[in-house]
């Protein structure tokens, strides 16, 4: 019985030979029926569809690539694909993949050198399109490699020589979450990171302790080790169990917001926003629920995926121009946990244009 159903499942694919011989046709004919705008004759044509569809017969997308030298397989590397904004950006990019004709492939490289060195051998083994990075944690060997393969790659929110990127407006978030806070009277600024150190993270935090300063304000600075919720509690605690708490605090990204709001109100018994005012970035779903109903900047997945993909298109239809940076607005979400003062102008900073590098 055992023999039995291993042999069900381990029968081979229906090949174009099969449906030939159901259909009565030459084996090119089967080809030619499956390739647009072959010349075949209609009643031939539907000969074959109807034994390929009695036999369950596909084409094999891959083989056939394999043999034209083309590829429609793009490969996404990424590092924790569960967490934050990676989520909806990975959710986002494969469905738009997939509406385009492409096959994606995640590669989630893991934490350690075994992982990632299998991830990249997996990359390397197939001839990729195109190669998206996102943001974190993949180390810059994945984009070497890439490049010496001769695959197009798009880097998400970090810096690599001689890539394409797609960058959200972290300095304008910065600025503005800063002109917010100094709107309403505070003095007291705190802002929470991590020590993870990455070009988006370091861009907000800059953009807003430069336009904090300028405006006479004092910034505490609270960090994690990683940029996750865990440690947002980690860095609440350095910043609310100070003689002299901040009265406001910008945080890096979704979920540390998230971990400083639990910790404020669980261990500090404040409430938020009456005791603590706080803006995160990314916009993740967690950020509209009830429990904190954030504000936030909103990284919009469907616009970066679709970005992305024309970055991809464009590159390939210009292959030796130079490396160029596409930026992305993040429109500021108003909910509740920060409120500006009346008259404040979302927006008032000038957006950064495309630049080449």
């Amino acid at each position: 019985m055992a023999d039995a159903h291993y042999t069900r499942y381990a029968r081979r694919f229906t090949s174009a030979l099969q449906v030939a011989k159901l259909a009565g046709v030459s084996r090119s004919a089967v080809s030619r029926a499956f390739t647009d705008g072959a010349s075949i004759a209609p009643e031939t044509r539907e000969k074959v569809m109807q034994a390929a569809q009695a036999l369950g017969y596909h084409v094999n997308d891959l083989a056939r690539g394999l043999l034209a030298r083309r590829s429609r397989l793009v490969g996404i590397v990424v590092t924790k694909p569960e967490e934050g904004i990676r989520a909806q950006l990975l959710a986002a990019l494969t469905a738009r993949l997939i509406r385009r004709g492409s096959v994606p492939i995640v590669l989630n490289t893991g934490l350690t050198v075994e992982e990632r060195a299998s991830a990249q051998r997996i990359l390397m083994g197939h001839m990729a399109e195109a190669v998206i990075v996102l943001s974190g944690s993949p180390p810059s060997s994945f984009v070497e490699a890439a490049r010496r393969n001769g695959q197009p790659v798009i880097v998400l929110g970090r810096s690599e020589p001689d890539t394409d990127h797609l960058m959200a407006n972290n300095a304008a978030a910065g600025r503005t979450a800063a002109a917010l806070f100094h709107g309403r009277g505070f003095t007291r600024l705190g802002l929470v990171s991590s020590w993870a150190g990455t070009l988006s993270l370091t861009e907000r935090e800059h953009a807003f302790q430069d336009e904090a300063q300028r405006r006479g304000l004092a910034v505490i600075v609270g960090r994690g080790e990683v940029s996750d919720y865990e440690s947002g509690v980690t860095a609440a605690k350095a910043l609310l169990d100070r003689q002299s708490p901040p009265q406001a605090v910008f945080c890096v990204n979704d979920l540390l917001a998230l971990g400083l709001i639990d910790y404020a109100r669980r261990e500090r018994r404040l409430t938020v926003p009456e005791n603590l005012s706080v803006i995160g970035f990314d916009d993740i779903p967690q950020a509209s629920w009830g429990a904190y109903r954030l504000t936030t900047f909103r990284q919009d997945p469907v616009v970066t995926a679709d970005q992305a993909i024309r970055l991809i298109e464009w590159r390939q239809a210009h292959p030796d121009l130079p490396s160029v940076t596409h930026v992305i607005e993040a429109p500021l979400v108003l909910r509740e946990t920060a409120v500006p003062a009346p008259g404040f102008c979302v927006g008032e900073q000038a957006p950064h244009r495309r630049r080449r590098r």
